[in-house]
């Protein structure tokens, strides 16, 4: 039971929620760049929000599932087709043995996560199954999935003998899970560093992604800051989501892939409820900033991760009920 590569994306992973504790190892946590997207296609196929998934890049792969299974995409809208079906993100999706799914045209975001029920057949490292392309560990053979590779999948007893492709009946609503104004940052331990008038056109200008950002950190592209002295910093732990002013005036936003320590000032943060949001954002697009508080980003986060449950346990019962309704016509 799996699944085979038969045409290679550009950059696809195995992703997870990631590995924590080990940064004063040198080893990041990594995972997936857009928690909720994979916690959203876990949750429609009925899995737990933290089971690995594929992150895909456009062009992404193409797949040959080798056994039936159900399926679902969330994030990016990469124009995904099941034996030339177009299949939609956001929904189960019953993919028979013999089907290949394929991806067509980025419509809209820069991530898309394919969820399998039951998921994949891992090994874990470190407690993850994440990827880590650095070391070349975890995932599938510490790498990203190349022509020819065939992911296992865990064991899977639902499935249904002589089913076509099925799009099942309902939608996960994404929307209010994510945030579609400004970004929004805390201060960083270096916020005062930046003369007044930098800081302020942190807060009311406008920012490019450079072309050149990746997993590691999304390069700004704007007006270049001013420091009020020159200081020598000290290298420290850092965080994904945090905003570091470089020696040309311009900013890095370090994102899942980030080194463990950095030197240099550290001016801001992502708010963690922002940074799916981020996630979906593609190089050459421009971003704003807005600041909040604490306790602001906390409660937004608490909503956030609240909403997420709420909608885990309805598709959840979504569907068993499904699956025993199937079950109870085919007998």
């Amino acid at each position: 039971m799996s699944i085979t590569v038969i045409q290679q994306g550009i950059s696809d992973t195995i992703q997870d929620t990631g590995r924590y504790g080990y940064q004063h190892l040198g080893i990041n946590p990594g995972g997936a760049m857009d928690r909720i997207a994979m916690a959203v296609a876990n949750s429609l196929t009925g899995n737990s929000a933290g089971e690995a998934v594929i992150e895909l890049h456009f062009p992404a792969g193409r797949y040959l599932f080798e056994t039936a299974a159900i399926i679902a995409l969330s994030g990016a809208d990469f124009g995904a087709a099941v034996n030339n079906i177009p299949v939609p993100v956001n929904k189960p999706v019953y993919v028979p043995a013999a089907a290949t799914l394929s991806f067509t045209r980025l419509h809209a975001g820069a991530r898309c996560y394919l969820a399998v029920r039951h998921g994949f057949a891992l090994t874990p490292w470190l407690g993850s199954c994440s990827t880590h392309l650095k070391v070349a560990m975890g995932g599938f053979a510490g790498r990203a999935l190349h022509k020819g590779d065939r992911i296992a999948l865990n064991n899977t007893q639902l499935l249904l003998p002589g089913a076509q492709l099925k799009i099942l009946p309902w939608t996960a609503g994404t929307q209010s899970l994510y945030n579609h104004a400004a970004i929004r940052i805390l201060p960083g331990s270096c916020w005062q560093l930046p003369d007044e008038a930098s800081r302020q056109q942190l807060l009311t200008g406008s920012f490019r992604i450079a072309q050149h950002s990746d997993r590691m950190g999304f390069r700004l592209n704007g007006p270049a800051m001013h420091t009020l002295r020159k200081e020598e910093q000290l290298s420290a732990g850092v965080c994904r989501g945090a905003i570091q002013l470089l020696p040309d005036g311009q900013l890095i936003i370090l994102m899942a892939d980030h080194q463990t320590t950095g030197g240099y000032p550290l001016i801001a943060h992502i708010i963690t409820a922002d940074i799916p949001a981020l996630a979906q954002r593609q190089p050459g697009q421009s971003i704003q900033f807005s600041a909040v508080t604490g306790e602001t980003a906390e409660e937004l986060l608490w909503q956030q991760e609240k909403q997420l449950r709420y909608l885990q346990h309805a598709c959840r019962l979504r569907l068993e009920k499904w699956l025993l309704q199937y079950e109870a016509h085919r007998s």
